[in-house]
């Protein structure tokens, strides 16, 4: 068998459908899929002898021969073309290099018989085979390796594939292959001709269907029936007879036909036909849609026009008030319709007839009422104009030019109604109101019969109302205006239609003006000074009369500047006890104003200037009172800080104390006394002066305050009453007087002397021996040796008598030496001076280091060596002079 793998167009002749000339591949063996190394046969069909066949491979030209064979054996697409006709459809070939494979046409047809082969290579040998149809096993082949059906259908669709096994071996399964059952021919229509045939006229009914190309040699059996009844049947696809007569309001009758294949394996059936014999029509039933007697004007009325029987074709004609508004033939159907867009000239009667040349049958009439809406309507005004006076009288008026009676109108003003009026015939309705101010806005109307009420144009009315009593307020940024701060001015009319026009005035004098075009109030900014303290009011006029608003009161405060302070003292100099006046006082600023006095950072007191101006404080000035002084001013803005003003307070000296410093504890002549005068209070620099007696012996100035001393080389003549004055600058202060009672040599001390001057130059050479040993000895003993060590004694020294008065208790002391008027007489002194130490060595003999003196004749000089304060010295006298008088003074 022949595989036709290509869909020709078909047109219809006789029934049936005959090919369009384009050519067709055929396959044999006919299955697209192949063993690898098998060859298949392709075949190109069409009617007639033509000169070539072209044979393409996918796109490429494969090969060109006067035959319509070609045997391939590679896969890919196949097309075939012949002279002067269309490429085929292609064919695509798989040669599969498969164990096993699941043969099938690709094709199948209502009806065919369906073989699926399923088929192994040659050097297989299945013993089992077994055909699955959509994974589920359909039946068990066996040996056997087809598998048939007699007539396909659509229960056959699905998809297959195939398995098979060796003994004892291995199991293959094949390629799946999908069948799709195809319609062998779509279900017949029939036609007559003509459609609607008078009783006795022949007629031709045609039954109509169409074959595959691929089943182009089926043969086609066709019978056609009235009712039940056959009329006949044969191969040709159409049947000539005639429509028999029917009785009035009997339904006329049912033609079918019905196509089959030989043998008749696939039969179809067409649907019924009605062929009604020519018949009078029956009387036309008019309706109207809507359905509603009464209509608007503007809908679309539809009408429609039936006669239940009648033979076609039949005449409609739509008539309103006997005048025809439509007409319409129809040639398949009972009904005819018209739409009419309505206007109020449409109201009255409507009827239609119906003719099928049998005679005109007329419908029942049928009444229309068009009612016509309200058209939009007009409002007017009275008096006329867009503004009026409160306290006019306005009449509002509404009408609409057309609309059905009866009317109702309604008035708005915003969205608010005013009133209603209704007219039940041509004409509007009106309105009155006597204006307030709240009557400005927008007014409209309303006009309503019953169809949806109908607006007017807005119109706009503008009530004028004199500006009232104007409110000033001001907005400041705090609580009180402060200079420099920007103060809000706003004045607002509660009533009066705008524009109104503001003006501002402090005292009488105009600040400025603004206009409110819109209505409300304004404002006005104004940067404060010190002289926009006063009065302020302002005014509104809309042009119907200024009004002026109350006063209001603004006092402006000014912040205080940077305050001075200042001294008042009885004298140039402030001294201790003298009273102070600390004044602060702020050059500009509002009162009250709040002073605070500052010594360092500690605060004195506080007072408060209530009409401005400054203040004052008084302050009894004691030695703590030095140091800087400021003042700070404050009234509420924020505190200002004066200039730090220094103030030195002096304290007068208070009355020193003089004390005597001598190398025992009796004076003699020779001694070298130290004076020490100290104030124990009192502002530097202080001069001390020291007298012996009310003679002046000397004096000093202490820079840095503390006391001064005054060393002084004694004489017989320098026994008396000491004392010492300080002053600085704020009064002398005198001690209390010290005595002192200068002896001559004594014999302990000079009884070296009296063996002559050789015993005083041995016992000289004997002091500057121990002074040398001392000296040597002193590193050993500050290493530990005791301080009392009996060998350095001084416990044969003569007793001393009691100290001076505010001579300090001896202590360990160390030793210095130097030499004692070196110059001055013929005596010789060794003076060893003791450094206070430590206190337990003041019971024994000290260690010292000798100072030698040798004075000469000259005159008395005042250069002494220095030695350090609260030193004790210790005199022995060598040789006996006249000493003279040696000073020296020593702060």
């Amino acid at each position: 068998m022949l595989l036709w793998v290509s869909v020709l167009v078909l047109a219809p002749v006789s029934g049936q459908f005959a090919p369009v000339s384009k050519p067709v591949i055929s396959l044999q063996p006919p299955w697209t899929v192949i063993f690898k190394g098998e060859a298949v046969t392709l075949t190109c069909h069409i009617a007639g002898d033509k000169k070539w066949y072209r044979w393409y491979l996918g796109t490429k030209i494969l090969r060109e021969i006067p035959a319509n064979t070609l045997q391939v054996q590679d896969s890919g697409e196949y097309k075939c073309e012949i002279q002067g006709l269309p490429q085929s459809d292609g064919v695509s070939l798989t040669f599969s290099p498969a164990k096993l494979i699941l043969h099938a046409p690709p094709s199948v047809f209502e009806g065919d018989p369906l073989t699926l082969m399923c088929r192994e290579k040659p050097d297989l040998s299945l013993k089992t085979r077994t055909l699955y149809k959509n994974d589920n096993e359909l039946i068990d082949l066996g040996k056997n390796p087809s598998f048939h059906i007699k007539h396909a259908g659509l229960k056959d669709n699905g998809e297959y594939r195939c398995t098979g096994s060796e003994t004892h071996c291995c199991s293959f399964s094949s390629n799946a292959v999908r069948i799709q059952v195809q319609e062998l021919f779509p279900r017949p229509i029939l036609r007559a001709d003509p459609p609607s045939p008078t009783p006795g006229e022949p007629v031709i009914l045609t039954c109509e269907t169409q074959l595959p190309p691929q089943k182009s040699d089926v043969q086609l059996w066709f019978q056609f029936f009235r009712d039940d009844w056959c009329l006949g049947s044969g191969w040709k696809g159409y049947l000539r007879t005639s429509v028999p007569s029917i009785v009035e309001n009997e339904d006329p009758s049912h033609y079918w036909c019905e196509a089959s294949t030989v043998p008749s394996n696939v039969s179809k059936s067409s649907q019924k036909l009605q062929l009604p014999a020519r018949v009078p029509v029956s009387p036309p039933v008019l309706t109207l849609s809507p359905s509603s007697t009464q209509a608007v004007e503007g809908d679309w009325l539809t009408l429609s026009c039936e006669a239940k029987r009648g033979s076609y074709p039949i005449q409609y004609q739509f008539l309103h008030e006997e005048v025809v508004l439509w007409k319409k033939k129809v040639t398949f159907r009972k009904t005819a319709t018209f739409q009419l867009y309505l206007k109020a000239e449409h109201s009255g009667t409507y009827f239609c007839t119906a003719d099928n040349g049998l005679g005109i049958r007329r419908s029942q009439p049928v009444s229309l009422s068009v009612t016509v809406p309200v058209s939009r309507p007009v409002l007017t005004l009275s008096p006329p104009g867009p503004r009026a006076v409160e306290g006019d009288w306005l009449m509002l008026s509404c009408r609409a030019q057309r609309g059905s009676p009866q009317i109702l109108y309604q008035f708005y003003r915003g969205d608010v109604p005013l009133g209603s009026s209704s007219a039940t015939s041509a004409g509007g309705a009106s309105f009155s109101v006597t204006l307030t101010a709240e009557h400005s806005g927008t007014y409209f109307c309303t006009a309503d019969n019953g169809f949806g009420p109908r607006r007017s144009d807005p119109k706009g009315l503008s009530v004028t109302v004199p500006a009232s009593r104007p409110v000033l307020t001001l907005r400041a940024p705090r609580t009180r205006a402060v200079v420099g701060d920007t103060v809000e001015f706003r004045c607002e009319a509660q009533r009066g239609s705008p524009p109104i026009l503001y003006k501002f005035y402090l005292e009488d004098v105009i600040l400025g003006s603004s206009s409110a075009p819109s209505g409300g109030g304004v404002s006005f900014n104004l940067s404060l000074t010190a002289e926009h303290s006063g009065n302020y009011a302002c005014e509104a006029d809309n042009g119907l009369g200024a009004q002026r608003s109350e006063e209001t009161s603004l006092s402006v405060t000014v912040p205080v500047s940077h305050p001075i302070l200042t001294f008042r003292a009885p004298r140039v100099q402030a001294v201790v006890g003298d009273v102070v006046e600390l004044h602060c006082e702020a050059q500009s600023g509002s009162p009250p104003i709040l002073y605070r006095f500052y010594h360092e950072d500690v605060t004195l007191g506080s007072n408060s200037a209530p009409s401005g101006g400054g203040v004052s404080f008084n302050l009894s000035l004691t030695a703590e009172h030095s140091g800087n002084y400021s003042c700070e001013a404050d009234n509420g803005l924020g505190a200002q800080l004066s200039k730090t003003v220094t103030l030195s307070v002096t304290v007068p000296a208070s009355r020193p104390v003089l004390t005597l410093r001598a190398p025992g504890t009796r004076a003699t002549v020779g001694d070298m006394v130290e004076l020490r005068c100290e104030a124990q209070s009192g502002s530097p620099p202080i001069l001390y002066q020291f007298y012996l007696e009310d003679v002046i012996l000397g004096s000093s100035s202490a820079p840095s305050g503390g006391g001064v001393s005054f060393n002084l080389s004694l004489t017989a003549e320098h026994s008396g009453n000491y004392s010492c004055e300080a002053d600085n600058g704020l009064g002398a202060q005198r001690s209390e007087e010290v005595s002192l009672r200068v002896t001559g040599l004594t014999g302990s001390r000079s009884g070296p002397v009296a063996t002559g001057v050789a015993g005083g130059l041995l016992s000289v050479a004997g002091l500057v021996v121990m002074a040398l040993l001392l000296y040597c000895c002193l590193p050993r003993r500050a290493g530990g040796r005791p301080a009392s060590d009996p060998s350095r004694s001084l416990s044969h020294s003569e007793p001393q008598e009691p100290t001076y008065y505010n001579v300090p208790g001896w202590m360990e002391l160390q030793p210095v030496y130097g030499n004692v008027n070196p110059k001055a007489g013929d005596v010789v002194y060794s003076e060893v001076r003791i450094q206070e130490g430590n206190g337990h060595a003041a019971s024994n003999s000290a260690f010292g280091l000798l100072r030698t003196y040798l004075p000469s004749r000259g005159p008395a000089t005042s250069q002494q060596p220095s030695r350090p304060q609260h030193s004790s010295v210790i005199y022995s006298q060598v040789k006996v002079a006249s000493p003279p008088v040696s000073t020296a003074l020593r702060s």
